[in-house]
């Protein structure tokens, strides 16, 4: 059965990456797309739930990094289904290329998580995601005309187009990698900014925590299990946490 983390808010993925299926009245909005190799799990999402793939409305993007992108082009070119990202992040989608990373892996491989997580995503088809042809953009307040009606909070420093959605009638906010609450490459555990090397600048990330003062609801992550003791309390942690 999938994992209902919210009212009609369905949690897909693995114990190290997660994607969402939002469900409402007029179809489904996938958010983000896993890994490359993750495509069962919406089918089986699907048949579930009582949908058909055509109930899919849109893939809508956090950012384009290959972890969160895996199976939207193969949605895009399969089954015509738009694929949404935030405007400064469209080169990133369409051709996988990199701005220049904060910190150097090697810090990190002194952990065994880190190990995990590049295992996970070698065995998934992430190290080389397929790129995305084409895609809609969107920008910073805007409300997007899909089902769940996320409100775009551009929230630049994993990326340089990172966004948070917000979905008050389903009682969440999808923070993307924004926050994990599982480092991926540490292990550690509660609200913090992702690891310094997988992001462009930690201190500009930081600064985006404050799109998320005054928003309520539980908080969906990239990584790592939902937060339901309010968002507050877990900028504060982030905040005291600092880059990692």
């Amino acid at each position: 059965m999938t994992p209902e983390v919210a009212p009609r808010v369905h949690r897909l993925g693995t114990p190290l990456v997660n994607w969402y299926l939002v469900e409402a009245e007029d179809g489904l909005t996938v958010i983000d797309a896993g890994l490359p190799r993750h495509r069962p799990m919406l089918d089986a999402a699907l048949t579930v739930l009582g949908r058909e793939l055509s109930d899919v409305r849109a893939v809508v993007l956090t950012h384009a990094h290959g972890d969160h992108t895996g199976i939207a082009e193969m949605l895009r070119a399969e089954a015509g289904i738009p694929v949404f990202v935030h405007e400064a992040d469209e080169e990133l989608a369409r051709s996988g290329k990199q701005p220049k990373r904060e910190r150097s892996m090697l810090p990190y491989l002194r952990h065994g998580m880190a190990y995990r997580i590049i295992w996970e995503l070698a065995r998934s088809g992430s190290m080389r995601p397929p790129h995305i042809a084409h895609v809609t953009t969107f920008s910073d307040g805007d409300v997007l005309d899909l089902p769940g009606r996320p409100r775009v909070l551009h929230t630049p420093g994993h990326t340089l187009g990172h966004c948070v959605f917000d979905l008050p009638d389903h009682g969440v906010v999808v923070a993307g990698d924004e926050l994990c609450s599982l480092n991926p490459l540490t292990g550690d555990r509660g609200p913090q900014l992702l690891p310094a090397a997988f992001g462009i600048s930690s201190k500009q990330a930081l600064e985006s925590l404050g799109k998320l003062d005054g928003l309520e609801g539980t908080l969906l992550f990239g990584h790592g299990e939902p937060w339901r003791e309010g968002i507050a309390s877990a900028l504060s942690r982030a905040r005291e946490r600092g880059p990692t």
